[in-house]
């Protein structure tokens, strides 16, 4: 089964040198993805596997690929201008800086 295929992307963020990307799958949140664009045309990313998403080892290079095709055009995984680091993990939550009245 192609998990890649059956997820549902989102951008949640956009600058002009990254961008932030939900995946879900069946409602659930099960994948996020950051990309930031380097000198040179080259790209690096981060992609966080939830835990209980329930992905399997086998399941990366098919999801790595469709986020490439889908979303970076301009670089390939397979010619070496794309790079992913991959995690796996749980989301503990959204933690922010408080503001202090002036």
């Amino acid at each position: 089964m192609d998990h890649g295929r059956e997820l549902k992307w989102t951008r949640m963020l956009r600058t002009s040198s990254s961008e932030r990307f939900l995946g879900t799958r069946g409602g659930a949140d099960a994948a996020g993805v950051e990309v930031h664009f380097l000198p040179g045309g080259q790209v690096a990313g981060t992609v966080i596997l939830l835990e209980a998403a329930r992905w399997k080892d086998e399941e990366f290079p098919a999801l790595l690929r469709s986020f490439d095709d889908e979303f970076l055009p301009g670089v390939d995984i397979d010619a070496g201008g794309l790079s992913f680091t991959v995690v796996v993990g749980r989301v503990v939550g959204n933690f922010k800086g408080e503001t202090t009245p002036a």
